[in-house]
This record gives structure tokens, sequence and C-alpha cells, in this order.
């Protein structure tokens, strides 16, 4: 695989990162050393131009070491620049919604754009073959809908109980990220004080890494220490595997403060759609103190993902729900 290389000397007034067909994990991971080297250096150049003309295929290690490089240069007053973005790249992009956070430039006078390989065009242009497979998304559909009636009939006696406590919203609504980074409304009934964001702060965080976990975290209101214990604080998530945002099994859905926290290699687990359930949940969710198992599990689940394993993965969930070890997440 071809390095990222750049044609201007380190400290020049503006320099070019040329990068190679495919940018994934090992090119992505030199492509972002290659754009902090250049951004410490002193003088650092006043403009970094991302040479993509010969890209056409980028995954989530990609994105990640694209975002990551951006963030360099903002806060070293560099300004980055995608030069000849392709079509497969720049839709990508799109979909993502990190298209609106790149400055765009035309590919330099007498570049040649190599004809995109069939296997890289948008139809088949994903990082896990769990993103397209067509019986996943029915098995979301039908678990949806089945899940949203069971939603229906819970709802109930839990909307009586949370307003019975303190009066306050129903619903939480928290921003999250899907595939590829691409974010959404994530949505549950409500298990914290109405300002339990503006007291973070003053929980301590039990979990190493960019994740936020405390066992006793003071901000669970009564009613919401319950909903969490049985999972029943999650069911409106049904909503998010029905319109296609999360799936019923999958990896954790991060939030956008975690991912500004990630190196490129934990982009990897952004390479499938986040789920209601996943590796992480049901093999010790409450135990996990390393962001660092967390990764390994996800990535775990990439590997032996299958529609059989899926199904085996919610059966599972299903017995710990049931179990004495079943605990918020």
């Amino acid at each position: 695989m071809a390095a990222p290389q750049t044609s201007a000397e380190i400290g020049d007034a503006d320099c070019v990162v040329s990068v190679p067909s495919t940018l994934t994990l090992v090119e992505a991971v030199e492509f972002e050393q290659q754009v902090k080297r250049h951004c410490l250096s002193d003088p650092a150049p006043t403009k970094i131009i991302i040479d993509l003309v010969e890209t056409n295929f980028i995954d989530s290690s990609g994105l990640g070491a694209l975002v990551i490089g951006y963030r360099t240069c903002q806060a070293r007053g560099v300004v980055m620049v995608l030069r000849g973005v392709q079509e497969q790249v720049r839709m990508v992009l799109a979909l993502t919604d990190l298209e609106q956070l790149f400055t765009f430039e035309a590919a330099a006078a007498g570049a040649v754009t190599p004809s995109p390989k069939p296997e890289k065009l948008y139809g088949t242009l994903t990082t896990h073959p769990s993103v397209t497979s067509k019986g996943k998304r029915v098995l979301d559909i039908l678990g949806a809908l089945v899940g949203l009636v069971i939603t229906a009939v819970l709802a109930v006696p839990i909307v009586i109980a949370i307003k019975l406590e303190d009066g306050g919203p129903i619903f939480f609504k928290q921003v999250r990220c899907s595939w590829m980074g691409k974010r959404f409304n994530i949505w549950k009934f409500r298990s914290m004080v109405t300002d339990a964001e503006a007291l973070k702060a003053q929980v301590k965080n039990e979990v190493e890494g960019p994740l936020f976990k405390n066992e006793n975290d003071p901000r669970i209101t009564k009613v919401g220490r319950f909903l969490r214990r049985t999972s029943l604080d999650e069911l409106p998530q049904f909503w998010n595997v029905l319109k296609g945002d999360m799936s019923l099994v999958g990896t954790r859905p991060p939030t956008p403060d975690e991912i500004e926290q990630y190196r490129v290699p934990e982009w990897q687990r952004l390479d499938v759609k986040p789920g209601m359930t996943g590796e992480w949940q049901v093999n010790g969710r409450s135990t996990v103190k390393k962001f660092e198992d967390v990764i390994r599990m996800d990535l775990d689940y990439q590997k032996n993902w299958s529609l059989i394993y899926d199904i085996q993965l919610i059966v599972k969930t299903i017995l710990v729900l049931f179990s004495k070890k079943a605990g918020a997440s």
C-alpha cells in the first residue's frame, strides 16, 4: 500500500499531501501523522492541500484521519483544502454530513483522474457487509415493528411514573453517531434529572477513555434507575432502528464528544451501524471499565458478523434482561 506523499517541504507557505487510491487504516494512520508533522513544523505552512485526485475509496479510518487532520490544522491556524475529490469520496462525505466541514478545490491543471474500479462504485461503497445486508435490514424492520408495539403497551405506566416523580419531560433526546460518523438523534425514556447535562462535570467518570459511565450516578432518578436496570429506557430506540439510523444489533452508538477523542484506528468501530444491543451489552457492560475493551468487542462483532450471529446476540440480550446481571448502559 502506498503511503501519502508530500510534494512540498515542511515549512513552505503551501504544501501538498498526495493520498493513494485507497485511504483505509494503514494509509490513514500515516496520512494523519504526515499532516500533524506539517502543522507542528516551524514555521508551519499557511495551507495544506490534500490531493485526493487518485483516491477512489475511503473507509471510516480514512474519514477519521481527515477529521483529525482538519482539527489539527484548525488548532495551528493552518488552512486545509481537499483537492480533486472524486465522486465516490465526495458521496461518502455527503452521506456522513462531513461535506460541509471541508473546503474543496478542483484538481490541478493537467491532473489525470483514474477511472473508478467497479467494486468501488456507490452501489457497493461500504466498509462492512452488514451495512448493505438486505436480510439484516428486514430483521431490523420486523424487530422494530414488534418492539414499537411493546413500547406502546408499556409506555402508559412508564409515562405516568416519570411524570409523577418530577413532572419533567418523558423523553430524552441526544445526538449520537451512526455509520461512518453520521449524526442522528437517539431517543430514550428519560432516566435522569432534567438538568443532567449541566451536572455531568460533577460526576466522576469510572471508565477509562472517551466513554462516560458511573455505576451510582446521582443524576439518575428513582424511576430512571428501574428503567435502566430493566433497559426499558431504551424502548424508544426501536424508532431509530425503523428509520435506519440504528440496527437491532451493532456497536454502541457514540456521542460526538467521544469521537473527538478517537485516534484513527478507533474510527474502525464506525464501520457498522450502532445497535440497541451487541457484544458490549451482553458481555458485561456493567463491568467493562476500559475503552480499549469496548473497541475490542466492537471489532470482534464486525469480524464475527452474520445474520445468525445477530440472532444469537438478540437471544443472549433477552436472557441477560431476565437475569440478575441486567444493568444500565
